[in-house]
């Protein structure tokens, strides 16, 4: 699963066992998923 580092906005692979939760280029904690580019439309009845 893709995530984004709000800090330097690199795109970042988690690897839970090995790094934690942390971005590998600047060490920044917060980081949020990526959201799919394409939008999902619904019609309404």
């Amino acid at each position: 699963m893709g995530y984004k580092c709000t800090r330097c906005k690199q795109k970042v692979e988690i690897d839970y066992e090995y790094t934690g939760i942390r971005c590998p280029y600047c060490g920044h904690r917060i980081l949020v998923k990526e959201r799919p580019t394409t939008i999902k439309r619904i019609n309404a009845e």
